[in-house]
């Protein structure tokens, strides 16, 4: 006895409908992930780009009622804005927040600012800076 095979002759009938479903996929991948790749360049560049003040805490002093920051902010010249400081407790609740301006005319300033607190708080951070 002899096995009959079931396969078609290539070439024969033209493509398998897998084959066509499996082109079609990989098209469509390849689209999607162009347009996602195109996305995150676009938040990034406008996270980088656009940003016009950065700052960071240089260090803290605590005392029972307020927490004296040090903040470097770095800007460009002739902007202004404002950069957002909180202080917690040692349980992880928020004694204080107040916002911090700086003015148009420096491009780097280097200040010591006092945060008011409800209790004596443990920490300072820097939650953003923003431009008005």
């Amino acid at each position: 006895m002899s096995t009959s095979s079931t396969r078609l002759p290539e070439g024969r009938y033209g493509r398998s409908s897998d084959e066509r479903a499996d082109r079609t996929l990989k098209v469509v991948g390849a689209v999607l992930s162009v347009l996602m790749l195109g996305l995150i360049g676009w938040f990034g560049y406008h996270y980088v780009a656009q940003n016009e003040i950065s700052a960071e805490v240089i260090g803290f002093d605590t005392s029972e009622d307020s927490v004296k920051v040090h903040l470097e902010v770095h800007k460009d010249a002739g902007v202004s804005g404002y950069c957002t400081v909180r202080s917690q407790s040692e349980d992880g609740t928020e004694v204080g927040r107040a916002d911090f301006r700086f003015g148009e005319d420096a491009t780097r300033v280097d200040e010591v600012v006092t945060l008011r607190t409800t209790s004596q708080g443990t920490s300072a951070e820097l939650v953003g800076c923003h431009t008005n």
